[in-house]
């Protein structure tokens, strides 16, 4: 591991990740759910953006003015790469925290993110971090920082301890990581068959583990192999991000404001008793067993006026961006899974499946008469947004401006999909960021935008490519050996791609 890197992975590139919680739209929904006062994002900036997927998909779907920073040059490199195809305005840099913080050419900004990074990193770069938020964050301007949290992590944490332990101690530094990734996660099953009286009073960290064997071993790297790795009990993240005079909002993750799928009667009255805000989230994270956080901070938290609040409620615009039969009328809190009520939700989604544009004050109109009181029509959109069912939407003279950097980075994007599957994410300057498309759908995408128009003409695109380079789709796991095989799959996620997802394509102007 190079000197450079401070003790975090830097031999093996990250995922090609993208977090939607970084998204500036993603503030306003959220704070206002709060009644606090929301900043219009003009100026942001990105902490360790790893390849820089994310940062470039917000810049090139907006007009903000983003800047950012990750020490891995290859990163970087992809970073400034991107940048360059689209055209937005954007900086992006190879330098370690430290020297980032001290450019003199950075703007103040009205929004930072921390996506991760945080419980990965030493005090020394949290001390760094915190003073740029001081002096960089303007007043009245978002934090977003996401973290390994306690009480959730305290189980599994012994278990991350022998993992790096065995890579460091039994793993051969030549073999490289992912080799002694796969020595070390094999050592841990092989201790957990003996049945230790750790997994017995820890059920968790073994279902946990399991879980962890089937992830990417790029993301296990960065996520668990640093030197420093360090979940945080809230109050601990809240002492740390004193000295920068921010308070916290509100969770980014907008089914965390709703407390009947996270908490039981008993427990939502018990946390209304206690006064102070702070001690209540750490109270809420034993009740929950939060693993993860990620929350919003704002320089000087102000409260919204009710008229205020209501009228901006009711002008914010939202797409349905599901396949409405697909949707399920269940959803998963930290109480397990619930039931939505029908007779709220479908008339709500009825009137959003077109795919049309549609403010919050529209849905109420159209749902006049039908009994659904507008804080019931709220907490549904909160749950639908939460569910990623549903998408705040960008002005329509931004949608006009950003529209062309956007197709510029789509169509780099889905050529790069022709011999890899990596970036799985394409921009929308409808959403104002990324969405999720998968190689074969960026590879029809591709073949639309060179005049294919029918699913056997996309098929017989996407398997002229991928037979050239001996690629093979996966069927529930196994390769299929044959091109008959091949192309009948192919088909089969064609046809699939028409009939739920195309519509919603074009409808975000992602093509």
């Amino acid at each position: 591991m190079s000197n450079w890197s401070a003790g975090y992975v830097s031999d093996i590139d990250y995922v090609y990740g993208y977090a939607r919680e970084l998204n500036p739209l993603q503030i306003k929904l959220a704070l206002l759910s709060a009644g606090i006062v929301y900043p219009e994002v003009e100026t942001a900036c990105e902490l360790g953006f790893g390849q820089g997927l994310g940062v470039n998909l917000h810049a090139a779907a907006s007009d903000t003015k983003w800047s950012g920073t990750d020490f891995n040059p290859s990163q970087a490199g992809f970073a400034q790469e991107l940048a360059a195809v689209s055209g937005s305005d954007i900086q992006v840099f190879d330098q370690s925290f430290e020297e980032f913080a001290n450019r003199s050419d950075l703007p103040d900004f009205d929004y930072i993110g921390l996506h991760g990074i945080w419980s990965w990193i030493s005090d020394v770069n949290r001390r760094i971090i915190v003073d740029f938020i001081r002096r960089k964050l303007r007043v009245g301007g978002i934090l977003y920082i996401s973290y390994n949290a306690l009480p959730g992590f305290a189980t599994f944490a012994p278990v991350r301890h022998l993992l790096t332990e065995h890579a460091s101690v039994l793993g051969s530094e030549g073999k490289g990581i992912v080799n002694r990734i796969e020595g070390a996660l094999e050592f841990a099953e092989k201790l957990f068959d003996t049945n230790p009286v750790f997994s017995r009073i820890n059920p968790t960290a073994l279902e946990r583990f399991k879980k962890l064997k089937g992830q990417d071993r790029h993301y296990l790297a960065h996520e668990y192999f640093n030197k420093d790795w360090h979940p945080m009990h809230f109050a601990t993240v809240a002492e740390w991000l004193a000295p920068a005079k921010v308070q916290y909002a509100c969770s980014a993750h907008y089914l965390d404001h709703i407390d009947a799928l996270n908490l039981t009667a008993e427990q939502q009255q018990f946390l209304q008793e206690i006064p102070d805000t702070n001690f209540r989230e750490s109270v809420r994270d034993f009740m929950v067993n939060q693993p993860f956080r990620r929350d919003y901070w704002v320089k000087g938290a102000r409260t919204m006026a009710d008229l205020d609040r209501a009228e901006s409620l009711r002008s914010q615009r939202v797409l349905l961006i599901s396949h409405r039969p697909d949707i399920s009328l269940k959803v998963t809190g930290m109480l397990g899974e619930a039931q939505l009520t029908e007779a709220i939700y479908s008339p709500i989604l009825d009137h959003l499946e077109s795919h049309k544009i549609m403010t919050l004050g529209e849905i109420e109109l159209a749902l006049k008469g039908s009994g659904i009181e507008f804080v019931q029509m709220l907490q549904a959109i909160m749950v639908l947004a939460g569910a990623n069912h549903l998408a705040a939407v960008n002005p329509d003279e931004v949608i006009k401006r950003v529209s062309k950097q956007c197709s510029k980075m789509n169509f780099h994007l889905m050529r790069m999909a022709r011999s890899s599957g990596n970036a799985k994410y394409l921009a929308s300057p409808i959403t104002g960021g990324g969405v999720e498309v998968d190689r074969f759908g960026q590879l029809f995408l591709l073949s639309i935008s060179n005049g294919k128009n029918s699913p056997q003409e996309w098929v017989q695109y996407a398997w002229q490519l991928l037979s050239v380079q001996g690629s093979k789709l996966l069927k529930e796991g196994v390769a299929l050996e044959t091109a008959e095989e091949n192309i009948a799959e192919l088909e089969k996620r064609a046809r699939e791609f028409e009939k739920k997802q195309l519509a919603i394509y074009k409808a975000m102007r992602i093509i």
